[in-house]
């Protein structure tokens, strides 16, 4: 069966990961195929002894020793192959994890998470077996071809009548292998399918609840079933009909070579011995049940791989070698960057400067490109063109280990990962005593505290929040430290005097971090050293959130999410009048050194369009 570059590559990995279990798995099954071809022979010698009258024991014996030698190695067959198959199962799912993990956000792009479980859990299992299947197969091959030989030196007419019918029989397995490729291809593709659903629907199972569509996306859930039937079905008629041919096939050459053999002994050419060997041969060579077997299993696991494949087509992100300058402040620079979702360009061309220490809060309306400009921050994706430096290093030429440890990132749902809470603050970077430190900048020290066992709850056993979850993620990016702290929305659901407590932490000057805030709300903007606002997908201006306030457009970004044009945030009250000295501090500091291209300087001008308008800015 041809095969891709990528399918044959991972399939040959996965072979030399099994090191010399495969050689040794084909040379157990070539043992058996010897034993196996030479029983009939002796079977054959002890029956003319037998008859002869002569002393026929130890052939009798030689035959027993022979069936004992069968026996033994077919289960030591049975061990490696399932060994083997649990080894290079392992191997390839590991491979797959790892190129998922190492792609990042971009590993969904494709695929969605349904169908990448069901390609990295299922499809490895099948694709594990191809070694395994690859190694049994000259075994399956070396009994027919061993069978006409042995006929061949019985008598030449035995084995002419047999091959007579080998035509039939590889046209038989060609087609086998033809047919099973495509109906599991087709079958694998719509499991992958329901899987996908399934997990979509897992995940959005209170609001199917809420909205009382249980049976509507039941229905869709299970839509590609129909399909999955169809292909399961054509799969086993496939190998049905492989079977019947081949039955129908293998009974009549059997039945020719017994009669060719009866007419040699009745002109005295062969003894009976030979009859009886001659029928066991006929059998071993018309016995074609175990390469189809083989075959179809070859044929589900090279599929299965194709699928696997693909998911490892992806280039994952490559790494480089360079550090980062020890005294470096953490300045973080784009220059040029674009970066593509499908046609889309989300940002086109954008340029931004962070100085080292500085708090900027990105805001813009929903699909402005914050989260994605935040990814790229972080290297959580790259760009399609420009480059992201920090203290002037391209984020592409850093070490991993350099790149993870100067980078700290928080996120709107943080996955809780770790078997307890302290595990998921630390993930095994942090010692307890900063986990606890970290724990209370977040305000998360406190419930967690209340918890069973503190710090050592299970993550599984500690019911949380939504906005408990993002302080422990809030947590977890103070206690990784570094010089660069990114979060992407991670204050949007904490309440008002947590998230007021929080931005102390993150924008108050205690931090020497530089911070890259994913904003939605105008009073955290306020809090900020500087802000960037994404509009078209570049920066369209760069300055405190009091010079930009005084641009109709900028305040609709709010009010929009808020329903607010006060600036001071809805829902806030006694809050507001400390809302608005921090939006007055924030006019006040004039000196602060983020940056934007030139074209997207701060405009301050007074805006004489009408409020509301659209079009242009006019400006006197």
């Amino acid at each position: 069966m041809p095969m891709d570059r990528t399918t044959g590559e991972l399939l040959g990995s996965a072979t030399r990961h099994g090191g010399p279990r495969p050689a040794a798995l084909a040379l157990l099954g070539v043992t058996a195929t010897g034993a196996s071809l030479l029983l009939p022979a002796t079977l054959g010698r002890a029956l003319d002894l037998l008859l002869a009258g002569g002393g026929a024991t130890p052939w009798v014996l030689c035959c027993a020793g022979l069936a004992l030698l069968l026996t033994l190695l077919d289960a030591g067959e049975t061990v490696l192959a399932d060994t083997l198959d649990a080894r290079t199962t392992a191997f390839l799912r590991h491979r797959a994890l790892g190129h998922v993990l190492a792609l990042g956000p971009r590993a969904t792009v494709r695929f969605d998470a349904g169908d990448l479980v069901a390609r990295v859990v299922g499809g490895a299992a099948q694709a594990g077996a191809a070694p395994g299947a690859r190694a049994a197969l000259p075994a399956a091959l070396a009994g027919p071809v061993g069978a006409v030989a042995a006929l061949a030196l019985i008598d030449p007419w035995l084995a002419a009548v047999l091959l007579a019918g080998a035509p039939v029989l590889t046209l038989v397995l060609r087609s086998l292998a033809r047919d099973t490729s495509s109906c599991v291809a087709a079958y694998l593709s719509a499991q992958g399918r329901i899987a996908a659903a399934l997990t979509e629907a897992v995940g959005g199972a209170r609001t199917i609840r809420a909205a009382g569509t249980a049976a509507r996306d039941t229905a869709r859930v299970l839509r590609p079933l129909p399909e999955l039937s169809r292909a399961g079905r054509r799969m086993w008629r496939v190998q049905g009909r492989a079977a019947a041919r081949a039955t129908a096939v293998a009974p009549l050459l059997h039945l020719g070579v017994v009669a060719v053999a009866g007419l040699l002994l009745a002109r005295h050419r062969v003894s009976p011995g030979d009859v009886l060997a001659a029928s066991r041969y006929a059998v071993l060579a018309t016995g074609v049940g175990v390469l189809v077997g083989q075959l179809s299993g070859l044929a589900r696991s090279r599929a299965a791989a194709a699928r696997l494949g693909e998911v490892l087509d992806g280039p994952a992100p490559s790494y480089g070698t360079r550090g980062l300058p020890a005294d470096g402040p953490g300045r973080l620079e784009l220059r040029g960057v674009t970066a593509r979702r499908g046609d889309r360009a989300v940002l086109d061309g954008l340029d931004l400067v962070v100085p080292g220490g500085t708090a900027l809060a990105v805001v813009g309306r929903s699909g402005a490109g914050k989260s994605l400009l935040a990814a790229l921050a972080g290297r959580l994706t790259d760009p399609d063109a420009g480059e992201v430096l920090l203290d002037g290093v391209p984020l592409t030429a850093l070490r991993r280990s350099e790149l993870r440890t100067a980078i700290a990132q928080a996120f709107d749902r943080p996955a809780l990962l770790g078997a307890t809470i302290e595990d998921t603050v630390s993930l095994g970077r942090a010692c307890p005593v900063r986990v606890r430190e970290a724990a209370r900048a977040a305000r998360a020290d406190d419930f967690v505290r209340r918890l069973p066992d503190g710090y050592a709850t299970r993550c599984a056993d500690a019911p949380h929040s939504g906005g408990e979850a993002q302080r422990l993620g809030l947590a977890r990016a103070f206690a990784h430290g570094g010089r660069l702290l990114v979060l992407d929305d991670a204050l949007s659901s904490l309440d008002t005097v947590t998230e007021r407590q929080v931005t102390q932490a993150v924008f108050g000057r205690g931090t020497t971090a530089t911070r890259l805030v994913v904003a939605h709300r105008a009073s955290t903007a306020a809090r900020a050293d500087a802000v960037a606002w994404l509009d078209g997908g570049r920066v369209r201006a760069v300055g405190t959130h009091a010079q930009l306030w005084r641009t109709a457009a900028y305040r609709k970004v709010f009010a929009a999410d808020t329903g607010d044009d006060t600036g001071l945030g809805s829902g806030r009250g006694t809050d507001a009048r400390e809302d608005a000295r921090e939006e007055g501090r924030a006019e006040a500091r004039t000196q602060t050194r983020a940056h934007a291209r030139p074209d997207a300087r701060p405009d301050t001008r007074p805006d004489t369009r009408p409020e509301g308008g659209s079009g242009p800015v006019t400006r006197r």
